[in-house]
């Protein structure tokens, strides 16, 4: 049996432990990995690889950064901070038709600029935003979708998780994906509202106007957001001028975050010992989830398929740009089935080769496959954050809310097209404040 053959048996295992099976994506990687190593090298080789990569993976210092940002996030959930931001969202575009799922839209995006959650964001934004959208009589489809939407923001802007281990996985800039992430954040807010004033334009009645306030009232609300704008922008700052590394911003924002949620009296013992509870949970997940990707990289390299494909790949005869769209298929595909993290985690060995193949910039690279994968948020079966909102919106089918995000679906595709037509939308930030 050849490398190649042994390598896609195990590719076909992987993906019958996950979905046949319903085995955890990192427990299902690490199997396969130590299967199909022992086949190839011996058990004995394995056994070490697998030793190797655990220790290796688990006292790596760079990894310090995912639970610092995480932690971070947590603690701003824990005190209230996005119900601060909805008010000041919804006092500037309240009295639009449609503008309380604009406010939804803007509250997701800043929280999630200190959040960095899917499944976060969509808890906080059910609890504060449907509650009001119900109250002014939105249409569920409308509220429910735009929240599940508008949470996916919580995977592209930084500080983003995924945007960190795809860093690690590819020993690039968090601090350059980052800051492409703000562009390609901005772009997709900006066409998630666009996308709820067409729903507006063809459904009058889904989204009635809110009241007006007075310019004094939303001056006065932009105090709310204040500090958690100050937080966000000493973090990016202090990451782009070498003030501090990586691990050292999310160490600093979640010491500042917790002296803001103390100062106003908002974050006490209970929240604390929850925020750091979660952490724990989201934190071990992931460093999971990285080492038996890892596991399973190394499985595949020896079975030399991902310089195979890129090898294939390149010498196929068609624009780099049609190669590129069949990547970004099988990402948007795979998205549906699998959560982001996990998703980039099994294939990012296999497709980054392929982009540096071509001559794409690996920033742009990892920010757009960030985006593209984040739609399988709210794209059935998987939608992880469409069954969030629906679990949290009693009398709501989770029919009516994938019918719902199924609006937004465009936008995402849009979003994409622009980033590969115009890929200074993500290089801008990172070139000039790269230098």
């Amino acid at each position: 049996m050849s490398l190649t053959v042994i390598g896609l048996c195990g590719i076909v295992l992987l993906l019958l432990l996950m979905f046949v099976l319903a085995m955890p994506v990192a427990f299902a990687m690490g199997i396969v990995g130590l299967i199909g190593f022992s086949i190839v090298v011996s058990f004995s080789a394995a056994l070490n690889m697998v030793g190797s990569i655990a220790w290796t993976t688990f006292s790596q210092y760079g990894l310090t950064v995912i639970p610092m940002f995480i932690f971070m996030g947590q603690i701003a959930f824990h005190s209230g901070v996005n119900e601060k931001l909805y008010a000041a969202a919804y006092r500037w575009t309240g009295q639009i038709r449609g503008g309380l799922a604009m406010a939804t839209i803007l509250a997701c995006s800043a929280f999630s600029a200190i959040c960095g959650s899917n499944a976060a964001t969509a808890a906080t934004m059910s609890t504060v935003a449907l509650p009001e959208m119900n109250r002014f009589r939105y249409h569920p489809k409308l509220s429910c979708g735009t929240v599940a939407a508008g949470s996916t923001l919580g995977v592209v802007i930084p500080p983003s998780v995924v945007l960190i281990v795809i860093g690690l996985s590819t020993e690039q800039s968090i601090t350059k994906l980052f800051y492409g992430g703000v562009g390609a954040g901005v772009l997709l807010t900006v066409l998630m509202m666009l996308t709820v004033v067409w729903i507006c334009r063809r459904h009058p009645d889904w989204g009635p106007q809110g009241p007006r306030f007075t310019w004094k009232e939303k001056i006065r609300s932009l105090s709310g957001a204040l500090e958690m704008a100050v937080l966000f922008l000493l973090v990016m700052l202090g990451l782009s001028f070498g003030v501090f590394t990586p691990s050292e911003a999310g160490a600093v924002g979640s010491v500042l975050a917790v002296a803001i949620g103390v100062f106003q009296g908002k974050l006490g013992w209970k929240g604390m010992v929850a925020a750091s509870f979660d952490t724990l949970k989201v934190t071990c997940m992931v460093v999971m989830i990285i080492t038996g990707a890892v596991i399973f990289g190394r499985f595949l390299a020896v079975t030399r398929i991902p310089f195979d494909v890129a090898a294939w790949v390149v010498t196929l005869p068609l624009p780099k740009a049609a190669v590129l769209a069949v990547i970004f298929l099988i990402y948007i595909i795979g998205g549906m089935v699998m959560d982001a993290l996990a998703l980039l985690m099994v294939t990012i060995s296999i497709f980054f080769p392929v982009a540096m193949q071509l001559g794409y910039d690996p920033i742009w690279f990892g920010v757009v496959v960030t985006v593209i994968t984040t739609l399988g948020a709210i794209t059935p079966p998987v939608g992880a954050t469409a069954f969030v909102v629906a679990g949290m919106t009693p009398g709501v089918s989770l029919e009516e809310v994938f019918h719902g995000v199924t609006y937004f679906i465009p936008a995402y595709l849009l979003s994409v097209a622009l980033l590969m037509l115009v890929p200074d939308i993500v290089l801008f930030l990172p070139n000039v404040m790269g230098r």
